[in-house]
């Protein structure tokens, strides 16, 4: 299966070095010997030359936000509208989850509760075909501020907290979207947490998230890789 991958950010150039970029990691995750992939840097412009280029879409996050508008998030959104209509199965994470919410009219905004970093752990609402029996939660890491505030149309909620509403949805059988971040490791996550801590995340924000990437902490990555696998190919 030919996967085609919106590259829409990438990692931070002191981290980019060590952990590739968030392309990478998506390859990573999904296996790079299970798909072939393609991948299209379309913050540059570099755009498929048509929605079924490829068999099924993952679009990666962004250190951008959705309400910036800028041109390429434009035609990003007009490409996830026709990768929809024509039936094609995309998976969006964090701004990918975003700016898909966002094609379909609802709104993106800085959530007033502020930063979520760290492991955070999500309840399943709703049965869906790629799931595990019996599934009911799942635990990745997390890294925004931004978040989709009302269901956008066509959509369904998959995935809730506390501190995130809505934080996994699914439109049918067509989109699977996260906010959270299933590529990232433990390893990862401390260092862009590290990163960011005092510069872009307050100190407080993101002690607390760092205890929780404790050696003990469960990460549940490589179900929820399974899970997008499954979406991707149908079941």
């Amino acid at each position: 299966m030919r996967i085609g991958i919106l590259a829409t950010g990438i990692t931070p150039d002191s981290l980019l070095g060590q952990y590739g970029s968030y392309a990478d990691m998506f390859i990573d995750l999904m296996g790079p010997q299970a798909h072939d992939y393609s991948v299209f840097d379309v913050r540059d412009g570099d755009f498929p030359q048509s929605h079924d280029q490829c068999e099924g879409w993952i679009i990666t996050g962004s250190k951008c936000g959705v309400y910036d508008d800028l041109p390429w998030m434009r035609t990003l959104k007009q490409l996830i509208i026709d990768i929809y209509e024509a039936d094609i199965p995309m998976v969006g994470i964090c701004f990918g989850h975003q700016i898909i919410a966002s094609a379909f009219g609802a709104r993106v905004a800085k959530y007033e509760g502020g930063w979520g970093v760290g492991l955070h752990t999500y309840a399943i609402e709703g049965e869906h075909s790629f799931l595990d029996g019996g599934e009911r939660s799942f635990t990745i890491s997390a890294m925004h501020q931004d978040q989709v505030l009302e269901l956008p149309q066509h959509a369904q909620l998959f995935a809730t907290s506390e501190f995130c509403r809505y934080a996994g949805l699914v439109y049918g059988n067509r989109i699977l979207t996260l906010q959270a971040h299933p590529e990232f490791n433990k390893d990862y996550e401390r260092d862009l947490v590290l990163a960011r801590k005092g510069v872009v995340v307050p100190d407080e924000v993101a002690d607390k998230g760092l205890a929780t990437l404790t050696a003990e902490a469960q990460v549940d990555s490589a179900r929820v890789a399974k899970w997008m696998a499954r979406f991707l190919a149908r079941g």
